[in-house]
């Protein structure tokens, strides 16, 4: 993509405190969102504002992985990240970008009114960079999207396969559901955490699931030599081994 021409940069700079006040009314039309206020967007407004105007002046305004467009991209994927966490949807957050569209054309036209073929290219230029912008904001807030619903299912599946003390030196796993890979491997984690708290030596129901027969495999493994411990893909395991526990009988796991 070829860069904007020198007398698009000096016109847009020159009117950028309308367009930015354009820019704010496109932003905030009709909106009575208590999830952020004008107080926030405008400080956040002008600051990407800033770095838009510095990187336009490259010679491949298409260009996001440049070097000129990083602080422009980081800008860019932390507003994406605050936005998922306040709640709001991805077209809400890239309408920071497309909101920009009008008074940036706006301006270009009135530049080039009698000039009807360079008017062309400008507006495609500036059209184009600002699609990739928005694109490139769209894509940061569903990879934070998408780290924060994994996040969130890591912490139900500890929270649904909790582990409780019934007596000294007894420890309980109530289970309800199915028991696939992932929620098997949180069960051993978790038991084999509660497992090196100081003093703790758990007798364990091997059961009939294959699940809980793996359940309790790993916690024999924890007694077993480092060298083979170590192989294992919990940590914990190493920690139970150099407190040097003996493995237990066959009775116990």
């Amino acid at each position: 993509m070829p860069a904007l021409d020198q007398q698009t940069l000096d016109a847009i700079r020159s009117h950028q405190d309308a367009i930015i006040e354009a820019w704010l009314t496109n932003l905030t039309a009709g909106a009575q969102d208590s999830r952020s206020s004008m107080r926030e967007l405008a400080p956040q407004v002008r600051e990407f504002w800033k770095l838009l105007i510095d990187a336009m002046g490259t010679t491949d305004v298409g260009n996001l992985q440049g070097r000129e467009w990083a602080d422009t991209r980081n800008f860019l994927e932390d507003f994406s990240r605050d936005r998922v966490q306040k709640g709001f949807s991805s077209s809400e957050t890239a309408n920071l970008i497309f909101s920009l569209k009008r008074p940036l054309f706006e301006r270009v036209h009135a530049t080039y009114g009698n000039a009807p073929e360079q008017l062309g290219r400008e507006l495609l230029t500036v059209s184009d960079l600002l699609d990739t912008l928005g694109l490139h904001t769209v894509k940061a807030y569903q990879q934070t999207r998408e780290e924060v619903i994994q996040r969130q299912q890591e912490e139900m599946l500890e929270l649904s396969t909790p582990v409780v003390k019934l007596w000294e030196g007894v420890l309980a796993l109530p289970m309800i559901g199915t028991l696939d890979s992932q929620r098997t491997q949180v069960v051993m984690e978790s038991l084999l955490q509660r497992i090196v708290e100081p003093g703790r030596r758990p007798s364990l129901d091997g059961g009939r699931a294959a699940a809980r027969a793996e359940t309790a495999s790993g916690v024999s493994i924890v007694t077993l030599p480092a060298s083979i411990a170590s192989n294992r893909r919990s940590s914990v395991i190493s920690l139970v081994v150099e407190a040097g526990w003996r493995r237990p009988s066959a009775s116990s796991a």
